[in-house]
């Protein structure tokens, strides 16, 4: 005959707890485990309830209820094995870790992973390895690129296009512009209105100096008389030497974001938005259909746009770790 589980009253604080433990993916799937054993109990199943739902014996359920009823949230840590002894975790230790992942992975190996450093190192264990991993959110199978900004004049780049969008001129209209390319059968010149989120486009065969100021020609002739400030990245199709075209449209004023730093143009987050809404996972069998599909979303957005929000008032230049042990300091 099965012992009865103890009865499980938690407090505020301790539910928040287990809860916390149960919605986090970087908590360990058996900690997940004794919290859920607990949180069934504090809502009055019993033992053998928890156990069938859960799929494990009733003993395991009993030990960690039994355990967190002598000891609370305590008592669901593992007990340190008397037989080994438990090696302590440093900031030297840390180091150590994040400086062999500088190091070239063992022979046969491309990269490093949790149990080949333990064993690189010799006195790290597994468990302080991810310890590492986890505090410095480093995941050793994903691998990711991108671009970082050296342009000398980055601060005042990025001061004059933010000041942009936070207060833009007075009866004037801003605008980011860029163009979308698409496996190189058409060209998507878009501008968005900051104030509005509307969105105006031009399709075109190809991206030069010519098709860009025919599309700038077309927002001009939109807003007749308006004074228009458009946000643009560094393409020397945006960027001559010398500027014919501005000298005839004094009411047009060229901003340019610094090099590197796409993120700062918001028509970029637009253009995130076409991609994964209207275009991936989708078939096309001729550039027509294409535009079409392209002038079927801008339709939709255009009828419920909204400006995005833009709330960061200073933007820094961040300079980039060159290595992992780099992260300690």
């Amino acid at each position: 005959m099965s012992r009865p589980a103890p009865e499980i009253r938690l407090s505020t604080e301790e539910k928040e707890i287990l809860l916390r433990w149960m919605r986090s993916s970087k908590t360990e799937q058996r900690m997940v485990e004794r919290a859920r054993m607990i949180l069934l109990a504090s809502n009055g199943l019993s033992g053998k309830e928890i156990a069938l739902k859960m799929g494990t014996r009733e003993a395991r359920v009993s030990k960690w209820l039994g355990r967190f009823a002598l000891d609370r949230i305590a008592g669901l840590n593992d007990s340190a094995r008397s037989a080994e002894k438990r090696r302590k975790y440093t900031s030297v230790t840390e180091k150590r870790i994040l400086q062999a992942l500088d190091e070239p992975a063992p022979a046969g190996y491309s990269r490093w992973n949790g149990r080949l450093l333990a064993e690189h190192l010799g006195d790290v264990s597994k468990d302080q390895v991810w310890r590492v991993m986890r505090k410095h959110d480093l995941h050793l199978e994903r691998r990711q690129s991108w671009c970082v900004s050296t342009d000398p004049e980055f601060s005042r780049k990025a001061a004059d296009v933010v000041g942009l969008y936070l207060n833009p001129p007075q009866n004037a209209l801003v605008l980011c512009v860029d163009e979308y390319k698409r496996h190189g059968t058409t060209t998507l010149f878009a501008a968005l209105e900051v104030a509005t989120g509307l969105v105006h486009s031009g399709h075109y065969r190809r991206r030069r100096r010519r098709e860009f100021l025919d599309f700038m020609n077309d927002l001009v002739a939109k807003f007749p008389g308006k004074e228009l400030h458009v946000v643009l990245d560094n393409l020397n199709t945006h960027k001559p030497k010398e500027d014919r075209w501005l000298k005839t449209h004094p009411q047009v004023h060229f901003h340019f974001i610094p090099t590197h730093s796409s993120w700062l143009n918001q028509v970029e987050c637009w253009f995130s938005i076409l991609s994964r809404s209207a275009l991936q996972g989708s078939n096309f069998t001729s550039v027509r259909m294409l535009v079409q599909a392209i002038e079927a979303f801008i339709g939709r957005w255009n009828q419920s746009a909204a400006p995005f929000e833009w709330t960061k008032h200073e933007v820094h230049q961040q300079e980039m770790k060159r290595s992992y042990a780099d992260l300690c300091n």
